[in-house]
């Protein structure tokens, strides 16, 4: 049924079905158009809807790796593509009178005022679901990750509404494709990448979570600079040899790259240690928010 490309990393390259992400697709815009009809004027606030203006931004996001699985988007195009799903969640905010400011460690802080709906919610979805897009390529990384930040992102949610439920069964969903990632049974492809990426976007915006989401993505914000910086600048890419069932870099181009340079490592255990590094900023972001929350 799914298309099957080869495992690079794996001895004798297995093919390996891809593109499952389409299922959480599926599944999440199910799960948001029930929770519409049954929690309608109870859950969430009336007007514009939460879980319809989620939904819409999941079909984007999938709608949008499905194109890049079967045309390869050049990256110049795919980089922009994310703003059309701004733009119910602009509308979104607007309607809800979502506020506008945010308080930044360090700095304190800061309204963004008119310029949050134009500027800033365009930023968060093209620089988040293009950022989870690019951390990927090995077994459990591009799907465990993204479930560690979102789970604390839904904690954090949980202080203050109920617009943690919204993501509740997909996120379950979604841990049963890591389980059969991380054992290199599927691939979720980009349709899956794109897909959590956006909701991870979407889901900020809507449940106001601003700044879990900022400390969360670093290390994916971190990654993505240092990729493009490469690119851009020396004009290489970012790769990684394959070796006796470990894999070595002799550059840093990447995070990936970054930690194993010159350090023969497993797969697994390069997506062990960047799902740890992404722990570690999502509990930070956690205990901030709590912090901000009770003072």
């Amino acid at each position: 049924m799914f298309p099957q490309v080869p495992d690079q990393h794996k001895n004798g390259k297995p093919l390996v079905p891809n593109g499952l992400g389409v299922l959480y697709v599926l599944f999440t815009t199910v799960y948001l158009f029930v929770l519409y009809f049954i929690s309608e004027n109870t859950l969430f606030p009336s007007g514009i809807s939460a879980p319809l203006t989620l939904a819409v931004c999941v079909l984007f996001g999938g709608f949008m790796g499905l194109l890049d699985d079967w045309m390869d988007i050049k990256w110049r195009y795919k980089a922009f593509m994310p703003l059309i799903a701004a733009l119910p969640l602009i509308y979104f905010a607007i309607a809800m009178n979502a506020r506008t400011s945010i308080t930044l460690p360090f700095i304190g802080f800061v309204d963004f005022g008119v310029w949050y709906f134009y500027i800033i919610i365009p930023l968060i979805v093209m620089i988040v679901t293009n950022a989870v897009n690019m951390l990927g390529g090995f077994n459990g990384l591009e799907t465990i990750c993204p479930v560690i930040v979102f789970i604390g992102l839904m904690s954090i949610s949980a202080l203050t509404s109920y617009h943690y439920l919204l993501m509740v069964g997909p996120i379950i969903f979604w841990l049963i494709l890591t389980m059969l990632n991380l054992q290199g049974k599927i691939f979720v492809g980009n349709s899956g990448s794109f897909a959590i990426g956006m909701s991870i976007a979407a889901f900020a915006i809507i449940a106001d979570v601003k700044i879990g989401l900022l400390v969360s993505m670093i290390p994916y914000i971190f990654n993505s600079s240092l990729i493009l910086l490469t690119v851009f600048v020396t004009r290489k890419k970012a790769l990684i040899n394959f070796k006796d069932n470990k894999l070595e870099s002799d550059h840093k181009r990447s995070l990936v790259t970054a930690i194993t340079y010159h350090r023969p490592l497993t797969e697994r255990k390069i997506v062990m240690i960047i799902s740890a590094i992404i722990a570690v900023f999502t509990l930070a972001a956690f205990i901030y928010s709590c912090i901000s929350f009770f003072i």
